[in-house]
């Protein structure tokens, strides 16, 4: 039910969603049995409270192939600010955050981050960190910050289990792990920065009905700072206290959640039609 209720409107499961709903509606009550699904255990803990100093940015501008992605970006985070980061093209929103993680050069403009900010990015592409071939516990060693000393295997094994690698599993391949696999991986990883500050670029892709829920929930109750891109309504709804609209015009900055944004530029379209 909860599938069917969060991917209706979803075009890319949909169909999936209906089908489950077909299913449903043919089941007695009585002959359901008790759930064993399995939910990871996705818990993020600050190494250190944010200070005043986030993030400012300051006129960023980028292009693409001739075709400007936003121009003139500004803003500044507050402590307490989980942002829903949108655009018409999500190519935007893909390339802000890879601006902002020091993955690529803004056309012009600047940011800055503040001293106390450790922050965790999870890409809409996690290729780039499984080019290597290795077993999950040496994959996982390779990103212990140097904050986190008396790294031995129950350590390791720790972060894989919450994420329900288990057994034998940890020693599987990188070059055999599946998409929802790799993203659990990168949110084990996530979970080892001990971040202040969390980005998330389509964080529910690949990922089953279980990891989508606890990673919700993480989010909610997650003390930091979080900048999230995503096409699942339900996640920015309930995390999203601010969006940021980036434009080829410049900056929508509203302090509101994600419905109440969609509500009023609904509003607005009608005014101009």
């Amino acid at each position: 039910i909860d599938f069917i209720a969060r991917f209706s409107a979803n075009a890319s499961k949909s169909k999936q969603a209906t089908s489950r709903k077909k299913a449903l509606e043919k089941l007695v009550i009585e002959d359901i049995a008790a759930s064993n699904r399995k939910y990871p255990g996705i818990i993020y803990k600050q190494q250190r409270e944010v200070g005043n100093q986030i993030l400012n940015v300051e006129k960023l501008t980028k292009s693409l192939e001739g075709t400007v992605l936003f121009k003139d970006i500004s803003f500044t985070i507050n402590k307490g600010d989980k942002i829903a980061i949108v655009a018409d093209d999500q190519m935007a929103v893909t390339a802000f955050f890879e601006i902002i993680n020091g993955e690529l050069k803004a056309d012009s403009g600047k940011y800055e981050w503040g001293t106390t900010v450790t922050t965790a990015y999870l890409p809409n592409d996690n290729s780039k960190y499984f080019e290597k071939n290795m077993p999950l516990m040496d994959w996982l060693r390779q990103f212990v910050p140097p904050h986190v000393r008396d790294v031995d295997e129950p350590f390791l094994r720790g972060f894989l289990g919450k994420m329900l690698f288990s057994g034998d599993e940890i020693l599987k391949n990188t070059s055999v792990l599946s998409g929802g696999e790799k993203v659990r991986c990168m949110i084990s990883r996530m979970m080892l920065q001990d971040p202040n500050v969390i980005i998330l670029d389509e964080p529910t892709n690949h990922l089953d009905l279980e990891s989508i829920q606890s990673f919700n929930e993480s989010m909610i109750n997650f003390t930091g700072i979080v900048l999230i891109s995503s096409h699942d309504h339900t996640f920015l709804q309930t995390v999203a206290n601010r969006v940021i609209e980036l434009t080829p015009k410049g900056t929508i900055d509203k302090l509101m959640s994600f419905d109440e944004y969609l509500e009023e530029k609904q509003a607005r379209k009608l005014q101009l039609a």
